[in-house]
């Protein structure tokens, strides 16, 4: 919290990309008394390297699809296949709908001052930027990005996508967010939804994250 600006809660929404993003998110949205949303989105892999990028699509009445130029040409892929890996995502966007907001309405964005979109951690940045480019689209007056670590030169690149990026680590030899982590471990459903019931209620989450410097 001590790299965010200063912020009025009040003018502000956390979205945090689920499912890693969500306990960093929880931190963010805990001191700063507003609950966390969701960024309904989800990365195209490559196919046999399903952890591998290539594009994201995010939900909405019409679902944006962000391509990863530079994984595309390292992967000799065109824009044609990239669409059709990412349309496959869509029922999951569509179930991941149903799960998480647990019928609960989406926090608007539209005129909210401040979004502050947050992750775990960057390495190709298509999921990021597909929800900097949706959040770009209802004009909040300053659109931050905030991950734990992420490589250099993806943010580098996500710097053009948003007024201001805070990135607690970003070394030249980055090679996975994980690394960077005291504790880095899985993030399940049920830790998703446990986070978003305990700001509804007003209780403690049952899973903090360790992160970087904690």
């Amino acid at each position: 919290m001590e790299r965010l600006p200063p912020l009025d809660p009040k003018a502000t929404v956390v979205l945090a990309l689920p499912r890693g993003g969500l306990p960093v998110a929880d931190v963010i949205a805990d001191a700063l008394e507003v609950p966390p949303d969701i960024a309904l989105v989800r990365k195209a892999g490559f196919p046999g390297q399903t952890e591998l990028a290539i594009a994201a699509v995010t939900d909405g009445d019409d679902p944006q699809i962000t391509i990863s130029a530079d994984m595309a040409r390292r992967v000799g892929i065109d824009d044609a296949q990239i669409t059709r890996l990412a349309e496959r995502e869509l029922p999951e966007i569509s179930r991941r709908r149903q799960v998480y907001p647990k019928g609960r309405a989406p926090i608007p964005l539209v005129g909210k001052t401040v979004a502050v979109v947050v992750d775990d951690g960057i390495a190709s940045g298509a999921t990021m930027r597909a929800v900097l480019s949706f959040g770009r689209a209802t004009d909040p007056k300053r659109l931050i990005a905030a991950v734990s670590a992420g490589r250099p030169d993806t943010i580098a690149e996500i710097e053009q996508d948003c007024d201001e990026v805070i990135c607690l680590e970003s070394p030249s030899n980055f090679r996975a967010a994980g690394l960077h982590y005291r504790h880095f471990d899985h993030v399940s459903y049920a830790t998703v939804i446990d986070i978003i019931d305990c700001h509804a209620h007003k209780r403690p989450a049952q899973s903090r994250p360790a992160l970087p410097h904690d």
